[in-house]
């Protein structure tokens, strides 16, 4: 079956975001990465679902970095209590015309739920300009802690960085970061911020082999 290019979308410091379908299967590509697959979307799930089980306040402030396909967005909706809000950055506004167009099946109706505010924009300046503060903040903009898609987004995994989404939560707030791999320098520079942090795998299976996942809760400890 023949792959069919459906749109692109330029990054600000230089490159291209590819939306590829493949039959019913969609793909979001940075060269030959891919970012985001409709097939693979059990990390991305997970990442919600295990911060909302580790919130206690029903009426929990949430920020996600990045749209993607919507996965991580709808497993929040679905985890979190009809008091909580949440918030979703997202950077390219092409992203947002994918999720109510050619991907508009897999956001269902969560863009026009009562919960959520999606703000465009660098989820790095929402967490630096915070003041109320978040009970969570979940990135997954990137394919691990770096730069790799927007090499802005190094901002979000440096000592500062952490130090500053440090200060945008509230006591006892976790930052969840995913990753397609593991990365134990992070893990050090996350506790230097005075996080305590907790790795978990997450199982998946992609292009039929199993592979693994990361997702790391840092929790603010004061």
């Amino acid at each position: 079956m023949p792959v069919e290019l459906i749109d692109t979308a330029d990054l600000p410091d230089g490159g291209t975001l590819r939306l590829l379908r493949r039959g019913d299967d969609y793909s979001i590509r940075f060269r030959d990465t891919e970012l985001m697959g409709n097939q693979v979307r059990q990390s991305e799930e997970a990442l919600a679902v295990l911060t909302c089980e580790r919130l206690t306040q029903s009426d929990s402030r949430i920020l996600i970095g990045g749209l993607g396909m919507g996965f991580t967005l709808g497993a929040a909706l679905k985890s979190l209590p009809t008091t909580a809000a949440v918030t979703v950055s997202e950077l390219l506004p092409a992203i947002v015309e994918w999720a109510k167009g050619p991907l508009a099946h897999l956001f269902h109706d969560y863009l026009t739920d009562d919960r959520v505010c999606l703000t465009m924009g660098d989820v790095h300046d929402a967490i630096v300009k915070e003041t109320v503060g978040y009970d969570a903040i979940l990135l997954d903009v990137d394919n691990g802690p770096d730069g790799l898609i927007h090499i802005a987004n190094e901002r979000l995994y440096c000592n500062w960085g952490l130090r500053a989404a440090h200060a945008a939560l509230r006591p006892k707030g976790i930052l969840a970061i995913w990753s397609a791999y593991p990365d134990d320098d992070f893990v050090d520079r996350l506790e230097r911020a005075r996080f305590h942090v907790e790795e978990v795998d997450v199982p998946v299976v992609i292009d039929g082999e199993a592979a693994t996942h990361i997702i790391w809760f840092a929790t603010r400890n004061q």
